[in-house]
């Protein structure tokens, strides 16, 4: 059994620059060439995401050596011969559900180039083997559900430590399944720093690295608030962290690329998808990013420091995914005056003749029906305020616990332009054809009930790799937030964009918001009129379960939570916006008190003492 991580701290003056060269399964081929220009010394490569596991699951039972993004061997063949030359190493979940697999094609491609390289897999993350002994103990993290008859994957997000290891035996190229997105990072600073498994801040501190870097340039401009302050789209820089022993680090991207690096761009990636601030949990450590501050010490260079540890939990977390019956998605381009009420009696009749044909055939009624109306706000539920466009595009998505239910569907939907509105003038792709409805099973298991991880390295034997079981974890004592200030004098109402930028993601069914004050003089106005209540009055509709607020002093900012704001979320929903990524913008729309001063100070050439209100806010 390797630990290897029970020794003292290593300290040295040496910088580790690793590249975040993809954010995703999708993301731009461009992005490793661009790394190239830098002087880079590891290339980090993020692909998995519950969708696609179950994806490449589907992939992997069709055939035995498919199962992980083509994307990762595809895009790193055409750069492969300069990252030998140059002995740029990689680490990437690119192996999927079938990481051995990913292996076996990339080694083939080194034997094409005439590379050696030593290319590693770490496994142990598949649960589903076992998945029978676990049935009487797996519970649904939110709801407490037993386990669905069926599941398509099981998969526990392990850590760096394996990765660690993987590099300690001189592997050149890592390849995990799925783990903690930030654990790629992690892996390699405590390869290089001999950071123990312990050093809890310096863990916290390196899975920060890792979280900045795994969504690729949205920590250097991408789908930043302010998107018209963001030059050169077209070549947006992919994010590089110069990385120091204490745990701090530069953000920075390749010279002569777009996107923008400043405080503003980094915090909204620190608070993406994070939850508590106080809390992320994570396999090798609980990071707390409450303190975190931001410093823009050169021309797109944020230095990042702050980070704290506590010891993990004696768990991991299990991502499961199975099959709930199956999908129909219909869009359909109506143009003309009332389109938007031609496009609802549309989805009515659409749906009225289905279940008249399901009547006929016996066949039970849809499990469930969403319809939107693109170009009416649809996306903004009941505080949508556009009714009279005159083209808007019908979405109609339809479940059915049979795959012919949404044949009979499909096969009807031909009929709108010739029985339906004047004004119908396409069917998007096609009539829809029947898709699985996946949706995400999130469980716990002990460390302890899972064997160790393993690393491979080309043919050898594998062997295993000693990571804590007993966890530590304890809760920090909540703090109450702030005193919140009444606002006297006279004040006005203003959009909060005005003080705030924004970033918005998924957590299962939840929605995570980070407000974060463009000046930390606004901390306290955005405390005052930026709560919980006030959220959920602004998603009313939207969001069905409880708001809650967690402040990051270090970043100025406010994090919300919102649960059961996503219709199922991510695989599940049937949402335009499954994931709530417009949620970040909705909340900026938000209209909130400042004093008059602090208004006419944004807005110095607009007339606000008329609009103005001397009683408390």
């Amino acid at each position: 059994m390797l630990s290897g991580y029970e020794a003292g701290r290593h300290v040295t003056d040496r910088i580790v620059r690793i590249g975040g060269a993809s954010g995703a399964w999708g993301d731009s081929p461009m992005a490793i060439p661009q790394l190239l220009t830098a002087d880079v010394h590891y290339l980090m490569m993020d692909y998995l995401a519950e969708v696609t596991m179950s994806l490449l699951a589907r992939a992997r039972m069709k055939d035995a050596n498919a199962g992980f993004p083509p994307d990762f061997v595809a895009y790193l063949k055409q750069s492969l011969p300069e990252i030998a030359r140059r002995g740029i190493k990689v680490v990437s979940n690119g192996g999927g559900v079938n990481p051995h697999a990913a292996k076996r094609a990339l080694e083939q491609v080194c034997n094409e180039l005439g590379l050696s390289l030593q290319i590693a897999v770490v496994e142990g993350d598949d649960v589903l083997p076992r998945i029978d002994a676990l049935r009487t103990t797996a519970r649904e993290a939110s709801t407490g559900e037993t386990l669905p008859e069926k599941l398509l994957t099981a998969n526990a997000y392990l850590g760096a430590l394996p990765i660690a290891a993987a590099l300690d035996c001189g592997a050149d190229i890592v390849i995990t399944g799925r783990c903690a997105d930030s654990a790629l990072a992690l892996g390699i600073l405590m390869h290089e720093f001999k950071w123990a498994a312990d050093d809890y801040d310096r863990l916290a501190a390196g899975s920060l690295v890792g979280h900045i870097l795994e969504c690729g340039p949205q920590s250097t401009g991408g789908v930043h608030t302010d998107w018209e302050k963001v030059p050169g789209w077209e070549n947006i820089g992919y994010p590089i962290a110069s990385c120091s022993a204490d745990g701090s680090f530069v953000l920075s991207k390749p010279d002569n690329t777009g996107g923008l690096i400043v405080p503003a761009s980094v915090a909204e990636q620190v608070l993406y998808e994070v939850g508590d601030p106080a809390a992320y949990i994570l396999p090798d450590v609980v990071a707390d990013f409450r303190q975190v501050t931001l410093e823009q010490i050169g021309d797109n260079r944020v230095r990042v420091s702050g980070a704290r540890g506590y010891p993990p939990t004696s768990q991991y977390k299990v991502s499961a995914t199975y099959q709930d019956g199956w999908r129909g998605v219909a869009t359909v381009s109506i143009v003309g005056p009332d389109a938007v009420l031609k496009a609802e009696r549309t989805a009515d009749a659409l749906l009225a003749r289905a279940r008249m044909l399901f009547r006929q055939r016996q066949l039970p009624d849809f499990t469930a029906a969403h319809t939107e109306v693109l170009g009416s706000e649809s996306a903004y539920g009941p505080k949508a305020n556009v009714r009279m466009a005159r083209e808007v595009l019908l979405r109609l998505v339809v479940d059915h616990v049979d795959r012919e239910g949404i044949d009979v569907f499909a096969r009807e939907l031909g009929s709108v332009g010739l029985g339906f509105a004047q004004g119908t003038t396409g069917i998007f792709s096609g009539r829809p054809k029947p898709v699985p409805v996946v949706r995400l099973f999130t469980f716990f298991i002990d460390k302890a009930a899972l064997s160790a991880p393993a690393v491979q390295i080309g043919n050898e034997e594998p062997f295993s790799v000693d990571v804590p079981s007993h966890g530590g974890y304890v809760a920090p004592a909540e703090k109450a937030d702030h005193a919140i200030p009444a606002q006297d004098g006279a004040s006005v109402e203003i959009d909060l964009r005005s003080l705030a930028v924004a970033r918005s993601g998924d957590k299962g069914n939840s929605s995570n918001v980070a407000i974060i004050a463009r000046d930390p003089a606004y901390v306290p106005i955005l405390r005052r009129e930026v709560t919980p209540e006030k959220m959920a009055a602004h998603f009313d509709g939207l969001v069905h379960g409880k708001v809650v607020r967690y402040e990051a002093p270090g970043l100025h900012a406010f994090n919300f939570l919102m649960e059961d704001a996503l219709g199922g979320g991510g695989m599940a929903s049937r949402r335009i916006d499954p994931q709530g990524k417009a949620f970040g913008q909705m909340a900026l729309e938000m209209k909130i008190k400042v004093p008059l001063s602090v208004a006419q100070s944004l807005q110095p050439d607009k007339d606000l003492q008329s609009r103005s209100s001397n009683s408390p806010a």
